[in-house]
C-alpha cells in the first residue's frame, strides 16, 4: 500500500493521471483514486473522533466533498495537497461527534483510568475473543482516547506527522503552514501526550503501575471494551508501522519519542464495506451528473 504522505507519493497509475481519467467520465479511475485514499482518510479520522461508526461518517462526508469537486481541481497544486487540504479543514470544523461532546483534559483522562480498578483478567471462558485480544483492545482504547485530549489541531497534526508519517513539508502543505511550523505544533502536541504518557502509562514508564492486563476487565465492566465487539483490533490487519514508516526528523528528543513506537503498532484500520458504499454513492444523480460518468 503507497503512503501518499511520503515526499514523493507513488502509485501506478499516477493520481494525476486518474484524476484526468475520472474527469473525462471514467467510473473505474475514479473508484481507483478514490479507495486509494479512502483508509488515508479513515485513519485520519478515527484518530479525530474515536469511535469507527463516527469516523466512517465523517470520512464519507470528505469524500464527497472530494468527488463533487473534482472538477474544480486544476492541478495547480499534488492532488494529494488539495485532498488532504479538504479532508483537514473538514475534520478540524466539523460539528462534534459524540466522543468529543465533552470537553476531556488529561488530568480527567488520567483520573478516569485511576478509578478503573485493577482486577485479574476475566475468565477466559467467559468471553467470546482470545484474551490477548482484549488486552490488545483495552490497550488501543486507552491511547486512542488519549488523543482526544489534545486540541483539535494538535490532534491532526499528531496524527498526521508522528503516526502516518507525513514529513514537516507534506504536513505543512496539507495545513496551509509552512513547514517549521508544521514542525514546532508537531513537537508541542507530541510533548503534551508524551508528558501525560510518561507519569501515568506503564508501557511508556515502568515505574507507573498503569498496566493494561490489569485495566482491561474494569475497562469491560464499564462498558469501554466490548467483547463482543472489537473496535480497535480487527481480526485480520496492517499495523500502522507497515503502512506508514516513521519519518526521521533532525534535533529529535528520542526520550519523548517512547510513546510514538505504541501509536506505530496500532492496527492501520479499514471502514467497512468501502466498496459498496462508493458504488452506491457513483450511482446517485449528485455525482453522475457534475462528472459526466460512464
Amino acid at each position: 500500500m503507497s503512503n501518499p504522505f511520503t515526499e514523493v507519493a507513488e502509485g501506478d497509475p499516477t493520481d494525476a493521471e486518474l484524476v484526468e481519467q475520472a474527469k473525462n467520465g471514467d467510473r473505474t479511475a475514479l473508484e481507483k483514486l478514490v479507495l486509494r485514499h479512502q483508509a488515508w482518510i479513515y485513519n485520519i479520522a478515527v484518530r479525530m473522533v474515536f469511535q469507527p461508526q463516527d469516523a466512517e461518517e465523517v470520512t464519507q462526508e470528505v469524500l464527497i466533498k472530494v468527488i463533487t469537486k473534482l472538477g474544480t481541481f486544476k492541478g495547480e497544486s499534488k492532488f494529494r495537497t488539495w485532498l488532504y487540504r479538504i479532508a483537514a479543514n473538514h475534520v478540524l470544523n466539523m460539528k462534534r461527534r459524540s466522543a468529543e461532546t465533552q470537553t476531556m483534559t488529561f488530568a480527567d483522562y488520567g483520573a478516569a483510568i485511576n478509578s478503573t480498578p485493577d482486577l485479574d483478567l476475566p475468565d477466559p471462558r467467559s468471553v467470546p475473543v482470545a484474551l490477548p485480544l482484549l488486552v490488545e483492545e483495552a490497550k488501543n482504547s486507552c491511547t486512542m482516547g488519549m488523543l482526544l485530549c489534545l486540541d483539535r489541531k494538535q490532534r491532526l497534526i499528531f496524527t498526521l506527522g508522528e503516526i502516518l508519517g507525513a514529513s514537516d513539508t507534506v504536513g505543512g502543505e496539507v495545513l496551509e503552514i509552512s513547514p517549521d511550523n508544521f514542525r514546532q505544533c508537531l513537537t508541542r502536541a507530541r510533548r503534551d501526550l508524551h508528558r501525560f504518557m510518561n507519569n501515568q502509562c506503564g508501557l511508556v514508564n515502568k515505574n507507573n503501575p498503569c498496566r493494561c492486563p490489569k485495566k482491561t476487565r474494569g475497562f469491560i465492566e464499564h462498558g469501554h471494551v466490548d467483547p463482543h465487539h472489537l473496535l480497535f483490533v480487527p481480526l485480520h490487519f496492517e499495523r500502522v508501522r507497515d503502512v506508514a514508516p516513521e519519518t526521521v526528523r533532525d534535533i529529535e528528543d528520542i526520550v519523548e519519542r517512547q510513546h510514538v513506537a505504541i501509536y506505530h503498532d496500532h492496527p492501520f484500520l479499514q471502514p467497512s464495506d468501502q466498496v459498496s458504499w462508493l458504488r452506491r454513492m457513483l450511482e446517485s444523480e449528485d455525482v453522475r451528473g457534475p462528472l459526466h460518468l460512464n
